[in-house]
C-alpha cells in the first residue's frame, strides 16, 4: 500500500485530501468530510503500509474537566457504534476513529470508512451541539451549507444501514426532525 495509492482513492471518492506529512514512512492527510447534518467533520488519515489506514475524527473541541457525562457518552457511543472506537485525544477533543487492517484496505473499505465516520457525526449531531457551540445554538447557515461529500455518502449508504435504518435519530442541522 502507497500513499500515491491512497491520494488516487481518496480523489475517486471525492474526498479532498489536504497536506501530506510523511514521518518515517507513516503518512498522514487531514481531509473535510460533510454529513448529511454535520459539515465540516476534520478527520485525519493515517496510513502505516505494514499495518493499515486509521480513519480518526475531532468530534468536537475539548471537553473540560467537569464535563464527565461527555465521557460517560463517549463510553456508551462505544457499544452504539461497535465498528467506530470514541475516545479524547491529548488535548481533551473527543474523537471518534475507525481502522482498517492492511489485508482489508482497498478504496471500497477506505470509502466506507469515511462514510461511517461522517455518518456516526451526524447520528451523534444533537449531543455534541452543545460541545460544539456555546448553548448548542447551530450558526446561521450551517443548514444551507452545501454537503461537499454528498457522492462519498450516497454511494456507502446502502452498507451504513446501522447509521441511517432510524431517521427518527437524525435531525437536520436547524434542530427539526428529518422527514423520512
Amino acid at each position: 500500500m502507497t500513499a500515491a495509492t491512497i491520494k488516487r482513492w481518496l480523489a475517486e471518492l471525492g474526498v479532498a485530501a489536504g497536506a501530506e506529512v510523511d514521518r518515517d514512512g507513516i503518512v498522514a492527510w487531514d481531509l473535510a468530510l460533510d454529513g448529511r447534518t454535520r459539515r465540516d467533520l476534520r478527520v485525519t488519515l493515517i496510513l502505516d503500509p505494514a499495518l493499515g489506514a486509521i480513519v480518526w475524527a475531532h468530534l468536537a473541541p475539548p471537553l473540560l474537566d467537569g464535563l464527565r457525562k461527555g465521557y460517560r457518552t463517549l463510553l456508551r457511543w462505544n457499544d452504539e457504534f461497535p465498528l467506530v472506537k470514541f475516545s479524547i485525544a491529548d488535548d481533551g477533543r473527543p474523537i471518534a476513529a475507525v481502522e482498517i487492517p492492511s489485508r482489508w484496505l482497498d478504496e471500497n473499505e477506505l470509502g466506507l470508512a469515511l462514510a461511517r465516520v461522517a455518518g456516526v457525526a451526524d447520528r451523534v449531531f444533537e449531543e455534541t451541539r452543545g460541545w460544539l457551540w456555546i448553548g448548542g445554538r447551530v450558526p446561521d447557515g450551517y443548514a444551507a451549507r452545501p454537503v461537499r461529500t454528498e457522492a462519498l455518502l450516497d454511494r456507502f449508504a446502502p452498507q451504513l444501514g446501522e447509521l441511517v435504518a432510524d431517521p427518527a435519530h437524525l435531525s437536520d442541522p436547524a434542530g427539526a426532525p428529518v422527514e423520512a
